[in-house]
């Protein structure tokens, strides 16, 4: 009965962490939008973003145990 509570509580707090970053990272990209001028700037920005995500990302998932 403790490893199914365990279980449970181990998918909550994982679930809230989870959706509390991907708020912050909504945060984050919303007011970098308003900050970067420019097409170029906006691709150059995006492409960086977009590999920090493919490298963080999975080591983010890998220290949760997503």
């Amino acid at each position: 009965m403790a490893a199914v509570f365990a279980e449970l509580l181990f998918y909550l707090v994982k679930s809230l962490v989870g959706e509390c970053l991907r708020q912050a990272a909504l945060a984050v990209c919303a007011w970098l939008d308003t900050k970067v001028r420019g097409r170029t700037a906006r691709f150059a920005v995006g492409g960086l973003l977009g590999l920090a995500a493919f490298i963080l990302i999975p080591v983010v998932a890998g220290l949760l145990g997503l």
